[in-house]
């Protein structure tokens, strides 16, 4: 079997997997890393969002041996504490329901907000549409999504 190492939220990781395993497997069942969901296994749904150097990209479309070598971040990666802005805001704004598109919507909006700081509604709308929530909590996600941008920009004032 093929041996990959995966540079997964900063630290390298290696793994024993087939070529064509898909890296939200691996991340989930050999590098025990839950936070990236499995919604659809077609690319649709966006649950299993991760940042493949920087870019949000779904891993269950990403064969792992495509992605060694690679800056791949999780959930779990995005702030080790829980406090990334992004994350605080969720909380506030009682996002989660169900929680299962969480990580991945998170993880959207957090590269949307790199190149966006300031978005408008239809931009925020515009950005996530990939990303499904069965729960509806769309417009909690717009607000919290406002006010994690509000918040990352007075970081960056500092």
């Amino acid at each position: 079997m093929p041996r990959y190492t995966l540079n997964v939220n900063g630290q390298a990781r290696t793994v024993d997997v087939p070529a064509d395993t898909p890296l939200l497997w691996v991340l989930r069942d050999h590098l025990d890393l839950p936070g990236t969901k499995y919604g659809c296994g077609i690319g649709l749904c966006g649950a299993c969002t991760v940042h493949l150097n920087g870019v949000p990209l779904r891993s269950c479309q990403l064969a792992v041996s495509t992605v060694a070598g690679m800056a791949i971040t999780t959930i779990e990666g995005l702030s080790p504490d829980g406090t990334h802005p992004l994350q605080t805001a969720w909380c506030e704004h009682d996002v989660p329901q169900c929680g299962y598109c969480q990580a991945g919507q998170i993880m959207t909006a957090a590269a949307f907000l790199r190149g966006n700081p300031t978005p408008t509604d239809e931009e925020i709308d515009g950005a996530l549409a990939g990303n499904l929530c069965r729960c509806g909590t769309y417009a909690r996600i717009r607000a919290a999504v406002k006010d994690a941008a509000t918040a990352m920009a007075k970081e960056g004032a500092k």
